[in-house]
């Protein structure tokens, strides 16, 4: 009480903070595993789920529109991040994985991956749910699942899109640049994507299924995903 103040009398509130709507980010823990709202009946709903989604699946496979769809239509705030998007950030002196890969490549892609998981953390941090693609091999642990657990969190969903090779054959000639791999790349990384099966991990195959029907099934399988995670 300051001095000759009334008895009785309370010193007076600390002003309000500042109302920039600046939100101060937690420390970078991983994020962890989804818990649903308990209900007697009512299955979990990935649309109102805070989530972190790995969408893993060959060149050709869809996941970047896909990715993008799901991303675009929740009900609750949520971001897309390609890992191949944020590869692309450096340009001068850019290790293209298709001219070979070798040590620099291999560093580019690590470090990539981090940059995804930091930003990944961020929005999760604030409530905003993360969709991440990357063409994930299950016979390469040096750029596999491991790498993705560590930065983003055990909460992290993945899913593997895993359409024919017909397909990926006929989208992979759609695309332009960079992107587009020669049919023997294609099919050789369609082939290896195949160790997917009996990993435990859900699998989509979206050959006959448009972007947005692809979506639906994605949001099934994360229900089923939520109420019993996986075990990777």
């Amino acid at each position: 009480m300051p001095p000759g103040a009334p008895a009785g009398q309370h010193r007076a509130a600390p002003p309000p903070p500042d109302g920039t709507g600046h939100v101060h980010l937690p420390p970078g823990a991983p994020f962890g595993v989804p818990t649903p709202a308990p209900t007697a009946t009512a299955a979990p709903d990935p649309t109102t789920t805070t989530l972190a989604v790995l969408l893993i699946g060959p060149a050709g496979a869809g996941k970047t529109s896909v990715a993008k769809y799901w991303a675009d239509h929740r009900r609750v705030p949520t971001a897309h991040i390609s890992l191949d998007d944020v590869r692309e950030w450096v340009r001068s002196g850019f290790a293209d994985p298709q001219s070979g890969w070798n040590d620099h490549s291999e560093a580019q892609y690590r470090l990539a991956r981090r940059t995804c998981g930091f930003a990944a953390r961020n929005f999760l941090a604030n409530g905003i749910s993360c969709i991440l693609d990357d063409a994930v091999f299950p016979d390469r642990p040096v750029v596999g699942l491991g790498g993705w657990k560590r930065h983003v969190g055990p909460g992290l969903l993945p899913v593997v899109l895993l359409p024919g090779l017909d397909i990926v054959l006929e989208r992979n000639a759609e695309r332009s640049g960079n992107r587009r791999l020669t049919d023997e790349e294609v099919a050789r990384i369609h082939g290896r994507m195949a160790g997917w099966y009996g990993s435990g991990l859900p699998i989509i195959d979206n050959s006959q299924l448009d972007v947005p029907g692809t979506a639906r099934v994605l949001d099934e399988v994360l229900a089923r995903a939520i109420a019993s995670p996986p075990n990777w």
